[in-house]
């Protein structure tokens, strides 16, 4: 893992986007944990996106333990009293970690430091009714190209065509956690 997260740094340092391939199993939740640590400590702000809100719920204590109270929790499950209140507390606060699904790359974020796009093949970022239409992979690779320095780690056990065939042509960093 210590290998991994050195690699990742070093693709980060050279401004590409990073595509953590590992099984399932290999600790690639550790290693998003300490790159979002990281970033909370430099000041800026991460956003944690999972495909599906049972996994959010997974995470939730996991990274409760590592962000204290500034991890806030955004999906479409979420009353809209606290998604109000969620869009609030980004707005005014000066650290936080979003763990949530697609929608949560909406949220009216600032100095994000980092993106984590866990399990990027899954077809659930995919928004195709109803409109609009997007894609929440490419939609959060947007978004740390608008959020300058900011960076975008995307994990997978089993990645994208579309997450390899960027790699192969060396649009983005390919890491390999055995």
């Amino acid at each position: 893992q210590t290998k991994a997260f050195n690699a990742i740094c070093q693709g980060f340092e050279a401004g590409k986007p990073v595509l953590l391939h590992g099984i399932t199993g290999s600790g690639k939740t550790e290693i998003y944990i300490k790159a979002a640590e990281e970033q909370l400590r430099s000041g800026k702000n991460v956003l944690y996106l999972v495909p599906e809100i049972a996994l959010s719920r997974q995470l939730e204590d996991r990274l409760t333990g590592h962000s204290g109270n500034r991890l806030l929790i955004s999906h479409s499950a979420e009353t809209a009293a606290k998604r109000r209140n969620t869009g609030e507390i980004i707005r005014n606060s000066d650290s936080y970690i979003i763990l949530g699904t697609r929608s949560s790359l909406f949220l009216p974020h600032h100095d994000l430091g980092l993106i984590i796009v866990d399990e990027e093949h899954e077809s659930s970022y995919k928004q195709d009714s109803p409109a609009p239409r997007y894609n929440g992979r490419d939609t959060a690779l947007m978004l740390s190209t608008i959020h300058k320095g900011c960076r975008i780690l995307l994990g997978s056990a089993t990645p994208s065509l579309e997450e390899l065939y960027n790699c192969k042509s060396g649009k983005h960093h390919k890491v390999d956690l055995k």
